[in-house]
Order: C-alpha cells, then structure tokens, then sequence
C-alpha cells in the first residue's frame, strides 16, 4: 500500500512546515479572488466575516487534516484508506480535486503570465482605455494558441520544482517566492497608500457596515476562507506527511491561517485605494485583476513598473498554488501506482497539461463543447468549488470527528503527549456538529437551493 512511511521525505525545519503550507493556501484566491468578492458584499464587513470564519471554520478543519497526514505519512488516499479503508474515497475526492483544479488553474497562471509580459514589454501600456483592455482580454483567452503556449510554459515550471523532490524542490522554492511574495506586496501596498483619493478605499475595506451583510454574505465569507486555505482537496494531507515529529500542528495551523488572511488584506490594501482613486466601482467581479487595475496602472507614473511587480506578484502566487496542486497527484501517483518520482511527475505534468490546453480552448474554438451548458474551463471551477471542496471538507470533519480514533487524534495534537491541549472537547465539538452543518449550507448554497 505505497511507501513506508520511513521512507519518505521531511521537511528541514518548523518554519519549512509554515512556508510551504503558507505557499499552498496563499494563491489567486487571495490576491484575485478575494478583493472582488470583498468588493461585491460590502468590504468591511466582509473582511470582518472573513476573518472569523477563518478561525472558526479553517483552523480546525486544517488541524484535522494536519492530524490525519502526520499520523499516516502517506499521501492523501493511502492516509485515509490506512485509517479505515471505506473512508479511501476521501482521498481519492482529494487527488482528483487537484487535478480537475489544475487543469483551469494552469490557464489563469497563464493569464498572469502574459499580464506580466505585457507589462514588461510596454503592450498594456498602450491601451488608452477600459474598453481597450477588455477587448484585449476577451481577444487574449480566445486566441487559439497564445493562452495555451503560457499554460504550458507554467505547468512546465511547476514540474520543474516537483521534479527536484521535497526538500530541494518544494521546501526551497517555498523559502524563496514566500518572502519575495510578501516584500512584493508591502511595496504595493505602501504605494497604493500614497495615491490621492485612496483613503476611500481603506475606509471602505476596514470600515464595516454590516447593514449590508445579508445571510448570503454570510455563506460567500465562509466559502472564500474555506476555499482560500486549499481545505478539502488533499493538499493538506499530503503536506502534513511530511512534517517532523518535532513539529506543532496547531502552531502551524495557526501561522497558515494568519499568514493567508495578511495576505488576503494587504491585497486589499493595494486594490482598494487605487480602484478609488481612479473613481472606478469596487464591485467589478473576476474582471478587476485584468481589465480594470491595468487601466489603473496606466495613469500613474512608472506606470509600467507598477504594473510589472503587480503581475509578477500574481505569477508567484499562482505558482505556489499549482505547485501544492500538483504534488497531490505525483505523490498519489508515486506511491499508490508504485511509480518512480520522477514518472509520476511526468505522468501528472503531462496529464494536466493536455486539460490545460483543453479548458484553454474552451473558451475559444471549443466554446461548443459544453457540460451542462458549461464550457470546460467553467464546469471544472463549478465542479471543484461547489461540490469537492465542500463535500471534501464535510467528509473530513464527519472522518475525524467520528470516526479517528481519539487516541490517534490527541496524539497528534498533542506531539505525543508533550504539548497542552485544553480545548481538545469543544474541538471534537466543532468537527462534530459545527461545521459539518456549516459546510452543508454552502454546499446548499452553491447549488442555488438556498
């Protein structure tokens, strides 16, 4: 049943557990997704919602993924088929969960790609107005070759670092494009601060008014926090696995979730303020990364510098996503198939890439392949976001609220015994009751019944 656990790699050190985890949550959910929809229910209540129920919902569920991955140190199916074999198909949700993921998600990193080249080379510069750039966009994802030529070239740089194993691959990568990441958006930030008018925009981002928090906004924070920390879908499984012993799961969890939220703020920091300044609506959905903050970016001074380290930011963020993504499937694939590391990188690089190209080309020359009336790129999203992850992540809590046994559990939390955990009841309580019936009304939710 796959690879011993002795023989397994393990991460350097605690602060390698925190990065690489840190890595895999901190992606375009938080730096393009979440100002949007914070922008589309009302900002700072929003970003209050947000917050608590990152600590409510996303700590212990990652706790508990944490737990089950320490404990096993197998990838995601063999954790739980380990622990109880007819709770396998919640690992096999986990690793096909990433690769659906991957397949439209390697198209928007190549989005930000070419954003950053366009930055770079002075083409974005030369559009002279909103229109321009969403005609430039809608011409971008339906060309038939470009998109699919930049979705390539990012699977084959996620594969890159994959291909040189746990600690020389994943570990340094994550040592490097974290810190890079965040000093990207600390500058960004403070020159966002600087724009006139921009105050508007903080005092819409941390101001709540929760007049117009509605039972619905409720849902979409608990969505995005769920979705924001890659809960669900066996990252967190698979990257627990290789922790030491030495290592603190609640710490880390700790550190992920607080790390993710910063990140989700600061982007906030740097959007809000400029969306303002330039008088432009903050509710202008998925479009505001690629059309409205370009035509932003080209009314300031050094405009192209700008708007260079802006996308270049995206490109980090979306690679430490795909890189998580795609170490699910390779480890699944190394020890479950008993493929050497470097086949079964192969096998998931060559395999993503093919539904890259696809989900590509399904918003152009095969817009008429359609499921249930969704191209391809958008019944990956809907598949992935509105039924796996949430199913995944009430499975988990039902998994390990019910069914672990208590003792493997506490162990877990605990480091064996040596660290304090007084809490341990109302955290089986949380797992048990709370959020299961939190995650079935988004799930609801998603599907429009509620």
């Amino acid at each position: 049943m796959g690879n011993h656990p002795h023989t397994r790699a393990t991460l350097g050190s605690k602060l390698s557990a925190v990065l690489v985890t840190a890595g895999s949550s901190v992606g375009l959910g938080n730096i393009w997704r979440f100002p949007y929809v914070a922008g589309d229910n009302g900002g700072g209540a929003f970003l209050v919602l947000y917050i608590l129920c990152v600590l409510l919902l996303g700590l212990p569920l990652m706790i508990a993924e944490f737990s089950v991955g320490r404990a096993t140190r197998l990838n995601a199916v063999g954790a739980f088929r380990s622990l109880d074999r007819r709770w396998s198909f919640l690992g096999y949700n986990g690793v096909l969960a990433a690769f659906l993921i991957l397949g439209f998600y390697f198209v928007v990193s190549g989005w930000t790609a070419e954003y950053l080249v366009g930055s770079l080379s002075g083409a974005l510069a030369r559009c002279t107005s909103s229109a321009e750039y969403a005609e430039m966009f809608e011409t971008f994802i339906h060309n038939p070759w470009r998109p699919v030529l930049y979705t390539t070239l990012f699977v084959l740089a996620t594969h890159f670092v994959i291909a040189k194993g746990v600690r020389n691959g994943i570990e340094r990568s994550a040592k490097l494009l974290m810190p890079v990441l965040f000093v990207i958006l600390v500058v960004l930030a403070v020159h966002s601060l600087t724009m006139p008018g921009g105050g508007a925009g903080l005092r819409f981002f941390f101001r709540p008014d929760f007049s117009k928090v509605t039972p619905s906004t409720i849902l979409v924070a608990l969505g995005q926090a769920f979705f924001s920390l890659s809960i669900g879908i066996g990252i967190m499984v698979t990257y627990a696995s290789y922790f030491g012993r030495e290592t603190n799961l609640r710490h880390t969890a700790l550190n992920v979730t607080l790390i993710d939220t910063l990140v989700a703020i600061l982007s906030g920091v740097v959007i809000f303020p400029a969306v303002f300044s330039a008088g432009i609506e903050p509710a202008s959905g998925p479009s505001l990364v690629f059309i409205t903050l370009p035509s932003i970016f080209r009314d300031m001074p050094l405009s192209m510098v700008w708007s260079s380290i802006f996308f270049l930011l995206l490109v980090i963020a979306a690679l430490t996503s795909t890189i998580s993504l795609h170490e699910v499937v390779t480890a699944y694939l190394h020890e479950e198939w008993h493929l050497n590391r470097r086949a079964a990188t192969w096998a998931t690089t060559g395999a993503t890439a093919v539904l890259g190209a696809l989900a590509s080309l399904s918003l152009g020359v095969l817009r008429d392949w359609t499921v249930c009336g969704l191209n391809l790129f958008d019944s990956l999203d809907f598949l992935t976001a509105n039924i796996m992850l949430p199913a995944g992540g009430f499975f988990t809590c039902l998994f390990v609220g019910w069914r672990l046994d208590r003792a493997v559990l506490r162990r877990e939390i605990t480091n064996d015994g040596t660290l304090r955990f007084r809490i341990f009841g109302a955290f089986l309580f949380l797992l048990r009751y709370v959020l299961p019936v939190i995650l079935l009304a988004i799930f609801l939710d998603n599907l429009g019944l509620f």
